[in-house]
Formats: C-alpha cells, structure tokens, sequence
C-alpha cells in the first residue's frame, strides 16, 4: 500500500482511495488518454471523470490498455446536472458504462443539484427522481456507491428526509482558502465523505505568497502542501494535470503539517479570489 491507495471507508462499507486522478477538462483523445496512462503508471488507483466531460471513451481505454486488474482500480463518473428525470438518469448511466467499457463503476454521482446555468435554483423533486434511478442502479451491483455533487445543505437534507439510501459523498470545489465549513461540517455530521475538486484552485493559488512560505518550511511544491492540506482535513482530493512531470510531483505527499501551520492554512481567506464559486457554496 502507498499513500495513493491507502483509503477512506465510505458509510456503506466500501474502501476508496485517498487520492484520485481528476480528468475534467481533459479533452478525449490523447490528451485524456495519456493523462489517465500516467495517472496510473504513476501509482493512481482512482480515476474521476463524467459523462459531459466526453472523455469516458478515452479514459477506459487507457484503464483497460494498463493491465491493471479492474478490480484494482476505483473509476468515478457522474451524471448530467442537465437531466433531472428518473428514465434519462438510467439512460446516462447505460450510456457512460458503454464509453467506458466496464459492466460497473466503483462511484456514480449526481454531476450538480441544477442545471448549471441555473446554479441556485431548487430542483427537491427532480433529484429525488433522479436519486430514485440511483438507488436501483445501486442495488443491482452496477454501482458500487452513489453520491452527489455540488450538493449544498438544503440539497443533502432533502435526499437524506426522503431516502433511505445515504450518498456516499458530496464532491465540492474545496482547497486552502474556500473550503465550504457549513457543507463540509454537514457531510462529517451525516458521514458522507466530501471530496476535493480543484484542491490547487486550477493553479491559481500556486503563487499565494503564505502559501508558498509554508511549502518551503517543508521543503515541498505549493501543489504538494495544497493536496496533503486536504487530506488532513479529511477530505479526498481529486487533482488533474496533462503534464506527465506534474501528474508524477502530485503523488509525493508522504510528509506531515504540523498543527500550528495547519491552523494557520484553514484560517486563511480565499487563496485564489479569482476563483468562480457558485452562488449556493461558500
């Protein structure tokens, strides 16, 4: 075991690893392909993708092309916030396993409670129906777990006073700076592990100067602090890179923050104020 494949117990037993390889905005293709191909030659064992990311195709060649037994391998994917009807929920669900030439994913998620052009807006019903089509995928073994994303509290509750299957995990934008305190203290409450999307801010806190002063005391990248800052707040991150270099730099993160400066990371404010966040996070 290694620290890539040390991991989190989801609240429904199954074992998942504590660090995952992002592939959003990875175009299909080479890029996505030989992303993925390093990720795993590098010691990754749990890829993260979606079906609107239209790179599933590339992304389960490149798993199945490794050798790597699938059942070494934790593949995430996720369902369009777009559709929120039960029928079409199972028709994404048939369609991303068709791309990605496996018979069951390991996770499957709601991509987002809205539409993402109306970020904000109520959809209690809709997501139960999709949460409906969720749960029999769930049953029949397909999936292996089931969550959410981008899930805020009211969100969350509305699954959770309606269903008797708890998600999973709520994935959300976290990183030093922005780390959601009311969701992500809802999701340890309620034991849903939350994972990271964008823990480096896509690079844009890679040059915060107390970040930066913080990662030489340890002699590490600001990448490097930024991904071990998840993990001691629990959190599973999901960084992504096309930089073979990079994908390899992010995996080196056996080494400890101490408590004083791990105080001083989660007190920060917003370490890459440029970031977008969607008015129902924060």
């Amino acid at each position: 075991m290694t620290l890539l494949t040390d991991t989190f117990t989801l609240n429904n037993g199954i074992k998942i690893p504590q660090v995952g390889f992002g592939t959003w905005e990875i175009p299909d293709g080479e890029e996505a392909y030989n992303s993925t191909k390093w990720a795993l030659e590098a010691g990754y064992r749990h890829i993260d993708t979606a079906l609107v990311y239209e790179n599933e195709k590339s992304v389960g060649k490149a798993i199945k092309d490794s050798g790597i037994p699938r059942s070494e391998v934790f593949i995430t994917t996720k369902q369009p916030a777009e559709n929120k009807s039960y029928d079409q929920a199972l028709k994404d669900f048939d369609q991303s396993l068709k791309n990605l030439g496996i018979d069951y994913v390991d996770l499957y998620l709601i991509h987002a409670p809205w539409p993402w052009d109306l970020a904000g807006k109520r959809y209690n019903q809709e997501n139960l129906d999709v949460w409906k089509a969720f749960t029999e995928i769930y049953q029949s073994g397909r999936a292996k777990a089931v969550g959410v994303s981008n899930f805020d509290v009211i969100d969350l509750q509305n699954i959770l006073d309606n269903s008797k299957l708890k998600p999973a995990v709520n994935q959300i934008q976290y990183y030093i700076g922005f780390t959601e305190p009311k969701i992500s203290k809802f999701c340890k409450d309620n034991d849903i592990l939350v994972e990271a999307y964008s823990p480096l801010a896509t690079g844009k806190m890679l040059n915060n100067p107390q970040v930066k002063e913080i990662a030489a005391k340890y002699g590490v990248t600001t990448a490097q602090l930024a991904l071990r800052f998840v993990l001691e707040n629990g959190v599973l991150p999901l960084p992504r890179s096309t930089k073979k270099d990079h994908i390899v730099d992010n995996t080196n993160l056996n080494f400890q923050i101490d408590a004083e400066d791990l105080s001083t990371l989660n007190s920060l404010k917003d370490t890459a104020s440029n970031m977008y966040h969607n008015e129902t996070q924060g």
